[in-house]
């Protein structure tokens, strides 16, 4: 699963592109889409851990600070 390329386009001129290309957006696609696989799986963990099976807000915010 990937985030569809326009809003990846959309952030890449927010940032300040003039111009961007299909290859950028689908770069960064895949970037953006690889590290919120890895955040998902590890707040996963930290709910399992706390026995929760819903992920919350705050399983999010560990993933992030220990990844």
């Amino acid at each position: 699963m990937s985030i569809p390329v326009a809003p990846i386009g959309r952030i890449i001129k927010d940032a300040g592109a003039e111009r961007v290309s299909e290859d950028a957006k689908k770069e960064l696609n895949a970037y953006v889409t690889a590290q919120a696989e890895a955040v998902a799986k590890k707040a996963i963990e930290f709910a399992a851990m706390a026995k929760r099976k819903t992920v919350k807000a705050e399983d999010i915010e560990l993933a992030i600070k220990n990844l």
